[in-house]
């Protein structure tokens, strides 16, 4: 069934970067989990990051490894497994083991170190009190291949977010997925992550004219000239993982309009807001 669209506005163009979340408030609290992304809304996050695979039965779960060895201690491959199976495990508990012995600590809601899906974090996105952005990264490779294109697509269409003005963007490392995206749903924003700066001169040609570039931070810093070249062409700039007032301020000398960070809440604080 799809959702009835919500009508909104973007925000006007502003002078400072747009603050996104990345995989929530990542920093504080285990990424990709609900009590992540409430947190980053609550400390006033412009827009939320997170990355999305595909379950063996055909859900969009935010989980960026493709084993959960990490972040649920199990060597469980998350395209093998059911959503019900990865409902069973605990995605929050590896940033804080010892949680359970510290009397201070408040209480943790478990839906919130449960796994999260996409329609999850969008149904949060859609039903908080301000406008929100969200920025959604498909992971390649995959036994999947364009499957999870598709199914982000035809969900973001649930939402009546497919098309124009919608507040989500897709984003990938894979040329070929981002090009999917654009021939599913032509009117949304699509971001083409950049790896490596030397992998910009061979990218350049493929991409879209108006795809944003979502260049590393460490690339930028350690090759200044990839981010000139950037706003000499007249792209639009994305960054991750913006973390430190150092490397805002190489955010801010090259006008970029978001920068991606696990600590938004500092990222604010730093532009004064």
């Amino acid at each position: 069934m799809r959702r009835t669209p919500r009508i909104r506005r973007r925000p006007r163009e502003r002078s400072l970067p747009q603050v996104v979340a990345h995989r929530g408030s990542s920093h504080a609290t285990a990424e990709h989990t609900l009590a992540a992304y409430v947190r980053a809304l609550d400390e006033g996050a412009d827009a939320l990051e997170c990355d999305v695979r595909l379950t063996a039965d055909g859900h969009l779960v935010c989980v960026h490894d493709r084993n959960l060895r990490r972040t649920a201690a199990t060597t469980g491959l998350v395209s093998t497994m059911n959503l019900a199976e990865l409902d069973e495990l605990d995605f929050a508990s590896w940033k804080n083991p010892w949680s359970e012995l510290d009397d201070e600590a408040p209480d943790r809601d478990p839906e919130h170190g449960k796994v999260l899906t996409l329609r999850k974090l969008l149904e949060t996105a859609a039903d908080y009190d301000r406008y929100v952005e969200l920025a959604v990264e498909t992971k390649h490779p995959t036994r999947y291949g364009g499957l999870v294109e598709r199914r982000l697509v035809e969900t973001l269409g649930d939402f009546g977010w497919d098309r124009a003005g919608s507040p989500v963007r897709v984003m990938s490392f894979s040329v070929n997925a981002v090009s999917r995206v654009r021939r599913l749903a032509p009117e949304l924003d699509v971001v083409m992550l950049v790896d490596k700066a030397h992998h910009w001169p061979v990218l350049r040609p493929v991409v879209g004219e108006d795809w944003i570039i979502g260049p590393g931070i460490e690339e930028l810093r350690d090759h200044p000239g990839l981010g000139r070249h950037l706003v000499k062409a007249g792209r639009e700039i994305h960054v991750w993982t913006v973390n430190t007032a150092e490397d805002l301020e190489i955010c801010l000398d090259l006008g970029v309009t978001a920068v991606i960070s696990d600590r938004p809440a500092y990222m604010l604080e730093l532009l004064g807001r």
